[in-house]
């Protein structure tokens, strides 16, 4: 079985296509993961604000697995086979499972924020790399970086101290 085609988009370069190919695949990782975490935090959270929070996580939930979606469908366009297998997320992730399952709105939100803050920032390694060669996967890109920014602003709106 091949994982890459012999082609890839009009104007890129089958080198250039594999490479952007081979960045979002890690992205496809993560927001595969990351959906997982929001469900996984939707059922296990408790205690005060419950129900906002658990609530506030559906929408995020299915945002980010329309992300994955379309990143998936850009490595496929870029002639390069997607993989959403569950192994090959867990041997080739960079980052460690979620800590917590029954535990408080606070506990939750906090791992959370940490979660939110590390696939933004490779999100956005990405985005650099890819501006110059492909603007395409780096619009895509900046529409779910933006959206992703709002989610974790929602989710640090509910640890905010106000004095």
């Amino acid at each position: 079985m091949t994982k890459t085609a012999d082609y890839t988009v009009p104007g890129l370069g089958k080198d250039n296509g594999e490479e952007i190919a081979g960045l979002l695949q890690d992205r496809l990782h993560a927001l595969n993961d990351l959906h997982l975490v929001l469900k996984h935090v939707h059922w296990n959270v408790v205690g005060p604000n419950f129900i906002a929070v658990h609530e506030m996580l559906d929408p995020q939930t299915e945002t980010v697995r329309g992300f994955a979606d379309d990143v998936a469908e850009r490595i496929a366009t870029l002639g390069t086979a997607p993989s959403g297998l569950s192994g090959e997320l867990v041997t080739e992730r960079s980052w460690k499972d979620y800590p917590l399952f029954k535990a408080s709105v606070e506990d939750h939100l906090s791992e959370l924020d940490k979660v939110y803050t590390g696939v933004i920032e490779d999100h956005r390694e990405v985005l650099a790399k890819t501006g110059q060669i492909d603007p395409i996967t780096e619009d895509i890109l900046i529409g779910q970086v933006k959206d992703l920014e709002l989610f974790q602003w929602f989710i640090r709106s509910h640890l905010e101290k106000v004095s």
